[in-house]
């Protein structure tokens, strides 16, 4: 029973990755849809915001030259201030139009809904595979990672009913694909008894918290590289070079990106502070010391330094832009390389694996 319900739970799973996969295609179908779009509406608006500037350059009614002795002579130009005004309305009419334009379209609805399905289908299986296991399924790394996934899209879905962020969808269920696609080859083990150490209701705790620092890191990470994409659009068009990447003109500035990714690594590092927390609570309970600087010990403290860094170099050292986003995703590089590196290749005390 114990094993079929397993192996039920896998099929489930699979399901899921699936249908994510599908949900990954339909978000960067929407991304395309958002750079046709933009690429469209300044297109058709440029245009007239060059007439527009020649009005105001060239008032009607007004000569456009002035003939003098054989020589010719033009009207003054309008004051650089009004020309400078001018051409701010003009930039601010084409970033809203082309917002407007990418309003949502048939592709991002069916991206949320696969979205939604398909966390559904992980959801039953992460409860089949506790069910099986008679305990919380996140005590080995084939239990963490499809918890853990199913936390990252559970945020990024629960983020978006307070902060419209549809267009990290690409790269969050991207970065969820890869994440589970490697547990599944690599991770998977058999439903098997808790070690004497992790009959604990610390590891609840120290878990739960561990896995929600993790998603909104995830998040965050999103939301620092779209940073670096749109700082580096934004100097193009500054100086009137080629874009790359169309649709990041229907995205906020990278100053707003950058906002956001602060708010939400902020919630993250609070919660893997009380993950480094109740981890030390644990190691008395279990080993008979706080502290005893066991790799999987000093890895977590070494991400929570990396992202107290961030939060103090950005609140008051005015780290901003590019080198913000960059401690944030170094931080999650870190936070990748203590789950898929450390447990893996570095047997401590913390070697619970299962592999």
């Amino acid at each position: 029973m114990t094993e079929s319900l397993a192996q039920l739970s896998t099929v489930f799973l699979y399901a899921a990755m699936g249908l994510y996969a599908a949900a990954f295609i339909a978000f960067a179908l929407d991304l395309a849809r958002r750079g046709a779009r933009a690429t469209a509406v300044e297109a058709a608006v440029v245009p007239s915001a060059v007439a527009r500037r020649a009005e105001v350059a060239a008032p009607v009614g007004a000569p456009a030259t002035t003939v003098i002795g054989g020589s010719s002579t033009a009207p003054p130009p309008p004051p650089s201030s009004a020309l400078g005004r001018l051409s701010s309305r003009i930039s601010t009419r084409v970033e809203d139009d082309v917002m407007n334009a990418a309003g949502g379209g048939a592709s991002l609805k069916w991206a949320f809904a696969l979205t939604i399905i398909g966390f559904a289908f992980h959801l039953v299986a992460d409860v089949l595979r506790g069910i099986a296991a008679a305990r919380v399924p996140w005590a080995n790394m084939w239990e963490f990672s499809m918890t853990g996934t199913l936390v990252i899209i559970g945020v990024f879905l629960i983020a978006n009913l307070k902060w419209p962020i549809t267009y990290v969808g690409t790269f969050v269920l991207g970065l969820v694909l890869v994440l589970q696609g490697i547990a599944l080859l690599r991770y998977y083990v058999p439903v098997v008894p808790l070690q004497p150490a992790l009959q604990s209701y610390w590891l609840v705790i120290h878990i739960i918290v561990a896995v929600l620092g993790t998603a909104f890191f995830a998040l965050g990470f999103a939301l620092s590289g779209l940073q670096l994409l749109q700082y580096r659009r934004e100097r193009q068009v500054a100086e009137s070079r080629p874009q790359q990447f169309r649709f990041l003109a229907t995205l906020p500035s990278s100053v707003a990106l950058e906002n956001l990714a602060y708010r939400i690594n902020i919630v993250g590092f609070i919660a893997w502070t009380f993950t480094l927390i109740a981890g030390a609570i644990w190691a008395e309970k279990a080993w008979g010391r706080y502290w005893g600087w066991d790799t999987k010990e000093v890895w977590t403290f070494i991400i929570w330094v990396i992202y107290a860094g961030y939060i103090h170099a950005r609140a008051t050292r005015g780290w901003r832009g590019s080198r913000s986003a960059w401690l944030a995703i170094i931080g999650f590089a870190a936070v990748l390389f203590n789950f898929g590196i450390v447990n893996v290749f570095f047997h401590g005390l913390h070697a619970y694996s299962g592999l």
